[in-house]
């Protein structure tokens, strides 16, 4: 079977969407490498603990919100892109982000994403 990156990009989604901390670490840890690095406006983490508490975090001030993905996967030389939204529980969409997907030597975990939030803006 071949790899499909859309499918890794998916699963971490869902790691986001996961309300259950102990299932949440578990389905981050299949597509986390040990030392993965996320980063955004917001935050800056290093492992799949810090990550987690981030997490954590969010969910916390969004209950019920859930991250969707909005465009398809781009993929080249082992560097994704993503852009997803966060819809909040009542279904109030907000604005959307984009993801920096970098992979693992073997391309079959994330080993770095950097994210943005909002659009870009025209000059």
């Amino acid at each position: 079977m071949s790899f499909d990156v859309t499918s890794l990009i998916d699963r971490y989604c869902a790691v986001w969407n996961e309300p259950d901390a102990v299932r949440r670490k578990a389905l981050l840890e299949a597509v986390w490498t040990e030392r993965a690095t996320y980063t955004d406006p917001r935050a800056d983490t290093v492992g799949a603990d810090e990550l987690l508490a981030h997490i954590a975090k969010i969910r916390a001030s969004r209950p019920g919100a859930k991250i969707v993905r909005t465009t398809a996967v781009d993929l080249h030389h082992g560097v994704a892109r993503f852009g997803w939204r966060v819809v909040e529980a009542d279904g109030t969409p907000l604005p959307e982000g984009i993801d920096f997907v970098e992979l693992a030597p073997d391309g079959q975990r994330i080993e770095r994403i950097i994210g943005f939030f909002g659009p870009m803006t025209a000059i």
